[in-house]
C-alpha cells in the first residue's frame, strides 16, 4: 500500500512510499520523492515502482488534505482544441459530431464561474501567458510612475529601551 511522508521540519520535501511485509516486520521503501507539488507524471512513475496494491486517487486525496499541491495531467491536445474552438476556427463538422458523442457519454463535471472568465488562457503557451505577465507590469510600472512621491516615516532598526531605574516607594 503507497502513502505520503513528509520529510523535514520545513515540510517542502514528500515521498511516495510503499509499505511491506518482510520476515523482520514491516518495512517501507520510497518510491518517489518530490518537492513542492505532486505532478501526474510523478504519480505514474511511482506506480511503476510500485510493487503492491498502488491507488492513485487515495494518494492525490491525502495530498489534497495535506495541504500538497496537485497538478492534473496536462492534457496538451484538448486545451488546444479548447483554444482553437474558442477563436472560432473552423473545424470538420463530422469531428465535431463524434467529439460530441464522445463527450456525452465522457464523466464530466461542472466548471466553476472562476474557469469560465479564464478560459481564453487554457490553450495558452507558457510563451503568451509569459508575454501577458510582462505587458501587466509595464502597465502597473507606469501608473506607479505617474504617482507622486509618497514620504514615509524613517523607522528604527530596533525598538527602544528604557534603562532608568524607578524609584521605589519607602
Amino acid at each position: 500500500m503507497a502513502f505520503l511522508y513528509r520529510r523535514g521540519a520545513a515540510g517542502a520535501q514528500f515521498e511516495i512510499r510503499e509499505s511491506e511485509s518482510t520476515e523482520r516486520g514491516p518495512r517501507s521503501r520510497t518510491l518517489l520523492a518530490f518537492r513542492g507539488v505532486l505532478t501526474h507524471e510523478q504519480m505514474l512513475e511511482a506506480g511503476r515502482r510500485a510493487r503492491g496494491r498502488f491507488d492513485a486517487r487515495a494518494l492525490v486525496a491525502r495530498a489534497r488534505e495535506l495541504g500538497i499541491p496537485v497538478r492534473p495531467p496536462a492534457n496538451r491536445e484538448v486545451r488546444g482544441l479548447l483554444a482553437e474552438l474558442r477563436a472560432g476556427q473552423a473545424s470538420d463538422p463530422v469531428l465535431l459530431g463524434l467529439l460530441r458523442q464522445y463527450l456525452d457519454a465522457a464523466e464530466v463535471a461542472e466548471a466553476p464561474p472562476e474557469l469560465a472568465e479564464v478560459a481564453e488562457w487554457v490553450g495558452a503557451s507558457a510563451e503568451e501567458r509569459g508575454a501577458a505577465l510582462r505587458g501587466l507590469l509595464r502597465v502597473t510600472d507606469r501608473i506607479v510612475a505617474t504617482r507622486d512621491a509618497t514620504r514615509f516615516r524613517r523607522r528604527t532598526r530596533f525598538p527602544r529601551f528604557r534603562s532608568r531605574r524607578r524609584r521605589v516607594a519607602a
